[in-house]
């Protein structure tokens, strides 16, 4: 039986994370690019501090779609692989936990740069 309150709920948090990043692009001077690692960073230090699964707990898919729940994977695969590789694990860890999605995004990225013909906004930043 579907409930409908996990997609309420993820909709909401994945919804609020959005919002709050917009509203940096919209009142701060800070780039986009810089925002994004922003919230690479508050996933990597809310997985870090063990507070990450108890908000993926109740919020979702709405905290891993977001950047935050990749910034998560990476510092959780860090994490691990530090436990069993040594320092070694820093370096491999992260990747090697995303893999899968960083496979995908490139995949995905090929496979619209095939079928749609992108161009370069014009008079843009």
């Amino acid at each position: 039986m579907i409930n409908i309150w996990n997609y309420v709920i993820s909709f909401l948090v994945g919804g609020f994370i959005c919002f709050l990043a917009q509203i940096l692009v919209i009142r701060t001077k800070i780039t986009t690019a810089r925002i994004l690692v922003l919230f690479l960073i508050i996933g990597m230090v809310l997985e870090v501090f063990n507070v990450y699964a108890p908000f993926k707990e109740f919020a979702k898919a709405g905290a891993t779609v977001p950047i935050i729940g990749f910034g998560a994977t990476l510092a959780r695969g860090a994490i691990m692989a530090t436990k069993e590789y040594g320092i070694l694990g820093i370096f491999t860890g992260g990747l090697t936990a995303a893999s899968g999605g960083i496979a995908m995004a490139i995949f995905a990225s090929f496979l619209f740069a095939l079928i749609f013909s992108s161009k370069t906004k014009r008079g843009g930043h």
